[in-house]
């Protein structure tokens, strides 16, 4: 297996071109600015130099080592020895979200499937109900990892790449098949709860009405003050922490939008009725610790060295790191192997198994996924 990394900015083009590699066992991802929509040139220029599987989408911030950058293409080629690849995309809606993932796993289905990674359309998506439509069409020994698009802080338009070129309304996924290739993932947060717990009183699937009875938009804006005019945006410093009755585990839901009229609040996932929910606050060692535990656990799933780590951080965690967000990046490269290349992007949600358990949408997580191969 053979990695090679570069990356793309107006004022600078190439930063080198990209390499000539087998089309037939390659993969590149490509993730960059949502301005690249109305500027797809680079794109198309990576696309027929590289062959083959070309896949990417938007984000909030692109990762390129320990560094993040803005406006710009982070770039990475993989050629295999001998697993084989394939892609698939589909169009995605809030509603139609179960039967995309299921489309999806259907079409990439097979015996020796051993990992698929999916980009999907950052607004307008249920990623709870994604990832179920995964679960729905194949084996749970299949990793499933990957993430949601990110539009900076402005949630207006995200992109994947669709056949090389960057489409709104789609999702894509990846396939690696054979006994060779080797993926690792983890996935951690580092947020701290506060307040009281609530009950989610009224909801419906991933839009969240009330809290213990009371219109959550209002209480979301009691606890924001002045940060409130910036809703979605500023929601992003405050998410929910969700339990099921009875269950002390906890997954996180990030704001994609804001319902005035209804008094609502639309989450990147879930929020099931009669679940606990509690606001969570940042802590900020806590949440490059948590980077570091998201290496510990990807790095644990490799049989041997990782080849290529894909960091997808949410976008709610730059904001609030600030200046500090790269301290997460060195974090995980601190604990895999020296050198180990490593492209990215900060999201609108975070999809990777639990510790030991099945794939979930996660929010305001450092989500890595870890490649190696096995010769």
């Amino acid at each position: 297996m053979r990695v090679f990394t570069t990356s793309f900015s107006k004022a600078a083009g190439w930063s080198e071109a990209p390499p000539t590699v087998d089309p037939a066992r390659s993969l590149t991802l490509c993730f960059g600015a949502s301005a690249f929509y109305e500027d797809p040139e680079p794109i198309r220029d990576l696309t027929v130099a590289v062959g083959g599987a070309v896949v990417g989408c938007s984000t909030a911030g692109e990762i390129r080592g320990n560094e993040i950058f803005d406006d710009t293409l982070s770039v990475a080629v993989i050629e295999f020895a001998t697993t084989r690849v394939v892609t698939e995309s589909t169009p995605i809606s809030a509603e139609g979200s179960q039967d995309s993932g299921a489309r999806l796993g259907a079409l990439l289905a097979a015996d020796d499937l051993k990992a698929i990674f999916v980009l999907s359309n950052g607004l307008d998506v249920n990623g709870s109900d994604l990832v179920q439509g995964f679960a729905d069409t194949v084996p749970p020994a299949v990793v499933v990892t990957g993430g949601l698009a990110g539009d900076g802080a402005r949630f207006e338009r995200t992109w994947v790449l669709v056949d090389g070129k960057p489409v709104s309304g789609f999702a894509t996924a990846v396939g690696l098949y054979g006994g060779a290739v080797r993926v690792g993932h983890g996935s951690k947060g580092g947020w701290d709860k506060f307040g009281p717990e609530r009950t989610v009183t009224r909801s419906r699937r991933n839009v969240l009405f009330e809290l213990d009875g009371r219109p959550v938009l209002g209480l979301y804006k009691e606890y924001l003050g002045d940060l409130a005019a910036e809703l979605p945006a500023s929601g992003l410093l405050f998410p929910l922490a969700l339990r099921a009755p009875g269950d002390d585990s906890t997954v996180v839901r990030t704001i994609l939008g804001v319902d005035e009229k209804a008094q609502s609040l639309i989450f990147a996932g879930d929020v099931p009725q009669g679940h606990r929910a509690q606001l969570m606050q940042a802590n900020f060692d806590r949440l490059v610790n948590g980077a570091e535990d998201a290496a510990t656990s990807a790095l644990a799933g490799q049989d041997g060295d990782a080849s290529l780590s894909i960091a997808i951080s949410c976008v709610g965690r730059r904001l609030v790191l600030g200046e500090r967000a790269e301290d997460e990046l060195e974090a995980t490269l601190h604990v895999l192997r020296p050198g180990t290349p490593q492209v990215g992007f900060y999201s609108y949600g975070e999809i990777s198994p639990y510790a030991g358990g099945s794939c979930a949408l996660h929010n305001q997580t450092m989500t890595l996924t870890t490649i190696g191969e096995t010769q």
